[in-house]
């Protein structure tokens, strides 16, 4: 396991633990999982935004934290955010993370999260042209994420 996924599901165990709610010192961090600060920052940019249901802030300082906050959000509001989120367009992988977050969060099935992710591959818009291909993926994810809400 690399150590960005150490890092991460440590976080989202304290999230689980605590009712939804985190507060972590990046340095104390960075030294049980004996990486650099700059690790545990990319981990929370990259896995707790707020498109992935998540409420980051950080007060700096001597005694500064960062709190990471679960956001609850109902099914048709978590996916209405992302379709919003999404803009006009989205590269395979950032659309593979969303997935991901949407089974881990239960707002998706596997199954479905599975068909989505092959509609949207790189080798399913091979007939796109690649200038215009992260805006067909983006067209056709919103339209998938409505037809999941309904």
């Amino acid at each position: 396991m690399r150590i960005s996924d150490s890092v991460a599901n440590y976080i989202l165990q304290m999230l689980n633990e605590a009712g939804g709610i985190a507060e972590i010192q990046r340095n104390e961090l960075a030294n049980t999982f004996g990486c650099v600060p700059s690790q545990i920052n990319y981990v929370i940019t990259s896995r707790f935004t707020p498109e992935q249901g998540y409420i980051v802030e950080s007060r700096r300082g001597g005694g500064g934290y960062i709190r990471i906050t679960r956001r609850r959000m109902s099914k048709a509001d978590m996916i209405m955010h992302i379709v919003n989120a999404i803009g006009q367009t989205i590269d395979a992988a950032s659309s593979r993370a969303i997935l991901r977050n949407l089974v881990e969060s239960n707002m998706a099935a596997q199954s479905d999260a599975r068909l989505i992710a092959a509609a949207l591959s790189d080798k399913s818009l091979a007939a796109a042209p690649k200038e215009i291909r992260d805006q067909v993926r983006a067209a056709i994810f919103k339209n998938m994420l409505l037809i999941l809400n309904t």
